[in-house]
C-alpha cells in the first residue's frame, strides 16, 4: 500500500472513497461535456486535474480510437483499484 494512504485505518478508507469518487465524478464531466476549457469552471478544473493525478499510473496504458471509452478506461481503471485496495483495508480493519 502506498504512504499516501497511511494515518488510521478509518483515514486510510476516507481517503480511498474519496478518490474514487473524484475519479468517477470526472468521468461524468467528461461525458456529459463538461465545459474544463473555460478557465472560470474552477472546479471542474479541479476535478481534472485531481483525477489526472490519480490516474497519472494507467492513463494512457491502453490505446482506445473513442475519447469516450479512453476517458472511462483510463479513469475507471483506478478507480477499481482504489475499490479494491478499499475492500482489502476495510476487510483488515474488520480483523482487529
Amino acid at each position: 500500500m502506498s504512504r499516501r494512504y497511511g494515518g488510521s485505518p478509518a483515514e486510510t478508507v476516507i481517503s480511498i472513497i474519496v478518490d474514487i469518487v473524484i475519479l468517477i465524478l470526472w468521468i461524468a464531466l467528461y461525458l456529459f461535456d463538461a465545459n474544463t476549457a473555460n478557465t472560470a469552471n474552477s472546479t471542474v478544473s479541479w476535478i481534472h486535474d485531481t483525477a489526472n493525478l490519480l490516474s497519472g499510473w494507467s492513463r494512457n496504458l491502453f490505446t482506445i480510437q473513442s475519447d469516450n471509452w479512453r476517458t472511462v478506461v483510463n479513469y475507471g481503471l483506478p478507480a477499481a483499484v482504489y475499490l479494491l485496495i478499499g475492500h482489502a483495508v476495510a476487510d483488515r480493519v474488520n480483523r482487529t
